[in-house]
């Protein structure tokens, strides 16, 4: 089985000891995600962007996402997302689950895991 690494090159990747995605037995597993800015919605856009380049880059897209999970410190916020994760996955919605809990650090409010279906 061939595995393939794709780097975002984030600061976090070497610190840790961890990579954006891995192309591994059909699927693409992007990491965990966080994204920048002050609001909830800011993040979660920003996130997206971020996954979105990884799944481009592993030659998927988010029409090829299987599953999802959504990691909130405040799961009161999560509702503010739909609209962006509507229209993010628009007619092909993956399987799906949102988790309550700390993040990395204290100003992340959103973290966005994905898995998709790598090309053939």
């Amino acid at each position: 089985m061939t595995i393939r690494r794709i780097s975002s090159g984030g600061a976090f990747e070497a610190k840790i000891g961890y990579c954006r995605a891995v192309v591994a037995g059909g699927f693409v597993h992007v990491a965990g995600t966080v994204g920048q800015g002050d609001s909830v919605e800011e993040q979660c856009r920003s996130a997206l962007e971020v996954i979105g380049k990884a799944l481009d880059e592993a030659g998927a897209s988010f029409a090829d996402a299987v599953r999802v999970n959504y990691y909130l410190p405040d799961a009161a916020e999560f509702e503010l997302c739909w609209p962006i994760l509507a229209e993010t996955f628009g007619a092909n919605p993956p399987a799906a689950t949102m988790i309550e809990c700390n993040l990395i650090a204290p100003q992340y409010r959103i973290e966005i895991e994905v898995t998709a279906l790598a090309p053939a």
